[in-house]
């Protein structure tokens, strides 16, 4: 509207300026004579001014037709095409002056005035490898998503554009939260680049979200020959993605797929808790004790963990508290300065009720880094030694108080998750998860909950004597009360 305003003035201001002029052509009364070959002629100042400009069309308009008259003798003398490029050639200037227009104007963020351009380039220059990516992109910058998906099929059909119209509709899908055609896609995509550094991100986020860990791992290792993921990285991701798959078997029951993909997790990425957990599971389902020892053992050398200490427990589920108490000295000798080692030799201990020993194992850790865990078995010492009932009310009052001590929690958002995944549930970030001590809350652990019953252990009340029947009254009594 602003600016069809300011033509409209503008238009007016040119007019009176050459109203203005030709006014003051007129009244200077001076005439211009020229003179030709005995000819005398004598113009007005106005009449001057016209003849320059006939003079000046006439030029231009020669200089058209010697143009014109050289292309027909080229296409006299064999140039077929000579007459079609000279008009075509005025198209294709205006057709690229378009062209740069619409692109000016899309990077200075107007859209409508870039798809009016995008079009007009459209229709005088034929070429859509240049033109229909402009039309798609200012169309989706205005708003207009079914002109640029029309665009967008329109470069699917010439082989040089056909991977820059997947990419787009697949970034139309991704915004309009059609993940299943936007995974279609980007594999579609991937088929055309596959060294394409962010097809490969794209797709590798989809298939984790559609959990397809197989064609993942595909992705992964094409990032990997693409020189776009260190070999380390690559490892470690290709663990977890491995780690997925086997978890993905065992739910559809085919345990020896599961167990295979879990100890090749685990050799991918030794550290992966939950993938050597998994692993010594499966090592245990062939009947290999001595190789699941071995994988826990290793795992926990790099991090002591509950979890391992639970797959450890399941080699010999049988076995007594002594048994099982001098068993576990191969974890807790391994780490023997970790808070894990301490607190899990502690409940071991507790076990065998040896609660001098179960004290000293414990050490400081629940003074040093008191946590529900660690004041849960201190309270359950306190409890065995015999101390008083105050004092223990007193630790496990603490106790519920205190954090709960290391978790899985996300690098990237800081989220708190109740067990390992590979992608995180705020976020949505790959392999971020890591096993450490978030801020502090007051939800009671399951160790604690475990632990309460012996903690407050205290003699059932005595239950109290029914009253003394009474003896029945006499006949005559009755009487006498009845009257």
């Amino acid at each position: 509207m602003l600016w069809s305003l300011t033509k409209v003035v503008l238009f007016v201001i040119i007019i009176g300026a050459l109203a203005l002029g030709a006014g003051l052509l007129s009244e200077t009364g001076e005439a211009l004579r020229i003179v030709v070959a005995g000819w005398e002629f004598t113009i007005g100042p106005v009449q001057a001014v016209v003849l320059g400009v006939l003079l000046f069309l006439a030029v231009w308009l020669a200089l058209r037709i010697l143009g014109l008259l050289a292309a027909t003798f080229r296409f006299l003398n064999g140039d077929e095409t000579a007459i079609s490029r000279y008009f075509d050639r005025n198209r294709e200037r205006k057709g690229y002056r378009a062209l740069s227009e619409g692109m000016m104007a899309l990077a200075s963020g107007e859209p409508r005035l870039a798809l009016n351009r995008a079009q007009n380039a459209e229709r005088l220059l034929g070429k859509p490898e240049l033109t229909t990516l402009l039309v798609a992109q200012a169309a989706e910058a205005a708003g207009d998503r079914k002109r640029a998906t029309e665009a967008y099929k329109t470069l699917l059909k010439d082989d040089a554009t056909r991977f820059v119209g997947v990419r787009g509709l697949l970034q139309q899908k991704l915004a309009e939260g059609d993940r299943e055609v936007a995974l279609k896609l980007a594999e579609k995509a991937f088929e055309l680049r596959p060294r394409h550094a962010e097809t490969q991100d794209v797709l590798l986020q989809l298939q984790s979200d559609a959990g397809d860990w197989s064609g993942a791992r595909t992705t992964l290792g094409a990032k990997l020959k693409a020189g776009t993921l260190p070999k380390d990285v690559y490892r470690r991701r290709d663990a977890v993605l491995a780690l997925q798959q086997a978890r993905t078997v065992i739910d559809d029951a085919s345990s020896i797929e599961a167990r295979e993909a879990a100890i090749e997790a685990n050799k991918l990425s030794p550290d992966l808790i939950p993938a050597a957990a998994m692993a010594a599971r499966g090592y245990l389902a062939k009947g290999d004790r001595k190789n699941a020892t071995r994988v826990l053992k290793k795992a926990w050398e790099v991090l002591p963990h509950p979890d391992l200490a639970a797959a450890f427990a399941d080699i010999e589920p049988d076995e007594t508290p002594q048994e099982r108490l001098k068993r576990f000295r191969t974890l807790t000798n391994a780490r023997p300065d970790a808070d894990e080692s301490k607190m899990l030799l502690a409940e071991l201990l507790l076990a065998t009720e040896d609660f001098p020993t179960a004290r000293r194992a414990l050490d400081d850790v629940a003074t040093r880094a008191p946590t529900q865990r660690s004041l849960a078995i201190l309270a359950a010492i306190a409890r065995g030694e015999g101390e008083d009932d105050s004092v223990v009310r007193d630790i496990v009052a603490r106790a519920i108080a205190a954090p709960r001590g290391p978790q899985w929690v996300c690098d990237k958002c800081h989220a708190i998750h109740d067990g390992w995944q590979p992608v995180c549930d705020n976020c949505g970030s790959f392999d971020t998860l890591s096993w450490k001590t978030p801020p502090a809350t007051t939800t009671a652990s399951p160790a604690l909950a475990e632990l309460l019953p012996l903690m407050e252990a205290r003699p059932e009340p005595e239950p109290e004597a029914p009253p003394p029947e009474e003896e029945p009254l006499p006949l005559d009594e009755i009487a006498r009360r009845a009257n």
